[in-house]
C-alpha cells in the first residue's frame, strides 16, 4: 500500500525520485496525463525503505536497476496538482543514481516505454533548459546548477 491518503481536497504523498545526470542533462519524464516534465520516481509503500523504493520505480518504469549513490535533497513541497486538481502536501526524497551498465544510455536521448496502459516519455534535458520547460520540482531549475562536478555520472562509455 502506497505511503498516500486523501482527506477532501488534499492529498499528502511520501515519494522518492531518481536524479540521472549525464553531460549536464537530467533525465526526465511526462505521460499523457500530465503537460509538464518531472522526475522519475514514485510513492513509497508502506514498511518499504525509500531506498528500495526508488530501485523498485526504476524497475518498473525503466526497466533498469541503478545503484544508489547517496540522497541528495529531502524536499517538502505544497502545491496544487494540474491534473487532478487536489491541494498535495509531498515530502520526497532525491536520490542520485549511478546507470552506468544498465544500458539506459544506449536508449538515445528521447525514447517511450509503456508501463501498463500508460505510455512513459523520458527525454534527457540539459540543464539551462529547465528554466524554460514546464518542469516540476520548481526548486530543481536552481538547485541543479549548485551540484559539485563529480556528481557527474561516469559511464562505461567514456
Amino acid at each position: 500500500m502506497d505511503i498516500t491518503y486523501v482527506t477532501g481536497r488534499e492529498k499528502f504523498n511520501f515519494r522518492v525520485c531518481a536524479i540521472m545526470i549525464f553531460n549536464n542533462k537530467i533525465l526526465a519524464m511526462h505521460d499523457e496525463r500530465s503537460p509538464y516534465f518531472y522526475l522519475p520516481g514514485g510513492r513509497v509503500q508502506m514498511g518499504e525503505t525509500a531506498e528500495h523504493a526508488v530501485v523498485r520505480e526504476m524497475e518498473e518504469e525503466l526497466n533498469i536497476t541503478p545503484e544508489i549513490i547517496r540522497p541528495l535533497w529531502l524536499n517538502q513541497s505544497f502545491f496544487t496538482e494540474d491534473v487532478d486538481k487536489l491541494n498535495y502536501h509531498e515530502i520526497c526524497i532525491y536520490y542520485l543514481v549511478d546507470i552506468s551498465g544498465t544500458g539506459l544510455l544506449d536508449r538515445g536521448e528521447r525514447f517511450t516505454l509503456y508501463e501498463g496502459i500508460h505510455t512513459l516519455d523520458f527525454e534527457w534535458l540539459a540543464f539551462e533548459r529547465l528554466q524554460d520547460e514546464y518542469f516540476y520540482p520548481i526548486f530543481l531549475k536552481k538547485n541543479i546548477f549548485n551540484l559539485p562536478e563529480h556528481f557527474e555520472i561516469r559511464t562505461e562509455y567514456e
